[in-house]
């Protein structure tokens, strides 16, 4: 089927395609020690899928089953066809293992280029991967999906800021891959160093790896002025290339082709209307040597309701608003970090860096935020610094229905992150 076919697929026609790839995904995964107990338990055969919706007749798999059945217990395949793994870093438990063979990598190259080449990146173009390599899915599958396309890649990783620079100068660099964090502390280089970004060449940046709000999106455009689109995935669906956003802007298309998608309420497990928030839960479609059936990505999101403007027809989920398991409460008020990034990264006076501070005092969880100020507005000017904590608490107070702690940083006064930006830090006795 040719691309624009594929993306603009009927309705009816796309679930006929998911009900058959799943079929053959059932029969596959049932070769694997794991899922042929589970499939053996539940009952369900390739036989029994007359519609997508079917799948929820099967268990959730989760990380922990991941971590249990570590390190071949979801392989479905003989180990000599296996060509490549991502892990988990495993820092807060066993690590967890995905297995590719030589199709699911040309399927995985395939999508990242898709995603590519609707943001407007075409051949001939000169792509600077500035993200990790190595067990981290997010630097080798950009990395090939660019070369799938036709790109020129510059495999930079992250970090060293100046010779990023001198990178996109001496090739004429025109698409950037970037984790938020690390191009909000970049363009804070740009400006310390008097580098107006308007000189430089690169007009796409493809952002992900980490939940970020519309202001810190818009903020990267503005300050590096270019063109940012969100990206979407995780290392147990292949990585980057499970939902990307289209030139509206207004939400990322999830490939349905590839992924069978559900938004369900993390408490129940039940499907939850279109609009309303819940966990995202996936199913691969076109996996081969591990495919995974009904993941719990512990990601919250939105199905958003109606067609988007581009003509795609792959629904869309909203950005990633936090995770399940990232929530805290707060005198009884349930509270993700992205909400105090929305607030933060919406007040002009307000720099690039922020910190959540959770503790502990007489039983009683507290919570404080420490926010970096811009240098033009942090002075010595003990009413004017007053009155901008006044501001900043009655924004954060009207979004989080709690009041919390407050503390004004100078400019480059809290920890940069070049990776993963750690915006909470948990003091809370375990």
């Amino acid at each position: 089927m040719h691309l624009h076919e594929v993306e603009t697929i009927g309705r009816d026609a796309l679930a006929d395609l998911q009900v058959r790839a799943l079929r053959a995904t059932l029969e596959r995964a049932r070769r694997s020690p794991f899922y042929g107990r589970r499939l053996a338990e539940s009952g369900l055969g390739p036989q029994d899928i007359r519609s997508p919706g079917d799948i929820r007749r099967l268990p959730v798999t989760t990380k922990d089953d991941l971590r249990a059945e570590y390190p071949f217990g979801l392989v479905t395949c003989p180990r000599e066809e296996l060509i490549r793994l991502h892990a988990s870093s495993g820092t807060t438990g066993a690590s967890t293992v995905v297995f590719h063979d030589r199709q699911d990598l040309d399927n995985w190259s395939d999508l990242v280029a898709r995603c590519m080449y609707m943001v407007g990146m075409r051949p001939g173009d000169v792509f600077q991967n500035m993200t990790a390599y190595g067990l981290f899915t997010g630097g080798l599958g950009m990395h090939y999906g660019a070369e799938r396309l036709g790109c020129l890649t510059v495999p930079a990783g992250p970090g060293n800021t100046q010779r990023q620079i001198k990178l996109i100068r001496d090739f004429g660099v025109t698409a950037l891959h970037i984790i938020p964090s690390y191009a909000l502390h970049f363009a804070g280089w740009l400006e310390r160093e008097g580098i107006d970004p308007g000189e430089l060449t690169p007009r796409i940046a493809l952002i992900g790896a980490e939940p970020h709000t519309g202001e810190a999106r818009s903020r990267i455009e503005s300050l590096l002025d270019l063109k940012a689109y969100n990206s979407y995935g995780l290392s147990e669906m292949n990585g980057p290339g499970v939902a990307f956003e289209c030139p509206e802007q207004q939400g990322m298309h999830l490939w349905e082709d590839a992924f069978l998608m559900e938004v369900v309420d993390p408490e129940t497990l039940e499907p939850v209307p279109d609009g309303e928030p819940g966990e995202l839960v996936l199913t691969t479609l076109q996996r081969h040597a591990m495919p995974i059936l009904r993941y719990r990505t512990k990601d919250i999101t939105r199905i958003l309701p109606g067609d988007c403007a581009c003509g795609r027809t792959h629904r869309r989920i909203d950005r990633i608003t936090g995770r399940s398991d990232d929530m805290f409460i707060i005198k009884g008020v349930n509270i993700y970090p992205m909400q105090i990034e929305r607030v933060l990264l919406g007040i002009p006076e307000v720099g690039q860096n922020y910190l959540i501070i959770l503790d502990r005092e007489q039983d009683i969880d507290q919570l404080r935020v420490k926010v970096e100020i811009k240098a033009e507005h942090y002075r010595d000017d003990p009413a004017a610094m007053a009155a901008l904590h006044r501001h900043i608490i009655h924004r954060l107070r009207d979004e989080l229905l709690v009041t919390p702690g407050l503390d004004l940083m100078p400019p480059r006064s809290l920890p940069e992150a070049q990776g993963k930006a750690q915006r909470v830090e948990d003091l809370r006795p375990r």
